[in-house]
């Protein structure tokens, strides 16, 4: 498995790894997770530099002693290159690989079989094809190990079914990706792993960035994708818990323990039962791990 699976990344930057300009600025980013891209950014003709500049860029940064997690994004499986990748990588102990088009369980199945005995933990982009849709409830039944989350994408899927947009003026997801979104992030829960919104495009639209990624996290996702490096700080923010949230689950969690046989209890005048407690305690876990940072 990946060496540093929690806490769960707040933000998950984007990096090409053809560029070393950009790669030398990933310590100071302040991403939780950097992303070292070696698919969609990077041409076909630049991929065998860019896999020896990622390759270097890991060993200088043994596990253990990162800024951010170091995940790879490396290349879809119906094609060679994604081998080439991981033989590139590997001996590099990124701390995970994220998985495009992956189009079910059996997808995560084969990396983690070619991954053999090297840790790495795997993020799938479970979206990005029609098929895939209807196989993200298959997660739940059969995640593999090394399965840390799910994520979902709206580009690729919106050019696989012929829509000419994913959002409509105001910024609100078009229904057909709402819906996907919405499966994404329940299917992420059922399996037990981290929903991770997909990116918001407009990088320069801070306003934007912070209001989408608040109803993100009021609705369960965990982190979220980023394109650039002024959009991590946005994301961190928006999925740390609140001071104000951290402070209501602390008096229930406290309520409880002062009554540990009861199923139910009165706070502030409403009533609260045990999946609120379990919900209290998985916040201030996620606070106190983020503390400081």
């Amino acid at each position: 498995m990946a060496s540093t699976r929690r806490p769960e990344p707040r933000s998950w930057l984007f990096i090409p790894g053809d560029s070393a300009k950009k790669l030398g600025k990933a310590d100071d980013c302040g991403a939780d997770a950097v992303i070292i891209d070696l698919e969609d950014s990077v041409a076909a003709a630049a991929r065998p530099a860019a896999r020896a500049l990622t390759a270097d860029f890991l060993t200088q940064r043994p596990s253990g002693v990162r800024a951010s997690q170091l995940w790879v994004r490396i290349n879809p499986l119906d094609g060679d290159d994604w081998k080439v990748d991981l033989a590139a990588v590997v001996g590099a102990r990124p701390d995970g690989y994220m998985l495009p088009k992956c189009a079910g369980p059996a997808d995560v199945a084969t990396l983690a079989e070619a991954l053999g005995d090297t840790p790495g933990a795997i993020l799938p982009v479970a979206t990005e094809t029609p098929a895939a849709v209807f196989a993200l409830g298959d997660y739940a039944g059969d995640a593999d190990p090394r399965l840390a989350g799910l994520t979902w994408g709206a580009e690729d899927l919106g050019a696989a079914i012929g829509a000419s947009g994913n959002r409509w003026p105001d910024g609100r997801f078009h229904e057909t990706f709402r819906m996907v979104r919405s499966l994404t992030l329940l299917a992420a829960h059922a399996a037990g792993v981290q929903a991770i919104d997909t990116l918001y495009a407009d990088f320069r639209d801070s306003d934007g960035l912070r209001a989408d990624s608040e109803r993100s996290a009021i609705e369960g996702f965990t982190g979220r994708l980023a394109i650039h490096p002024a959009q991590v700080a946005v994301i961190n923010a928006a999925y740390l818990p609140s001071p104000a949230s951290i402070d209501a689950a602390r008096r229930i969690v406290e309520a409880f323990a002062a009554q540990p046989d009861a199923g139910t209890i009165g706070l502030d005048g409403k009533m609260i039962d045990r999946p609120h407690l379990v919900q209290a305690e998985r916040l201030i876990a996620r606070a106190e791990a983020f503390a400081g940072r």
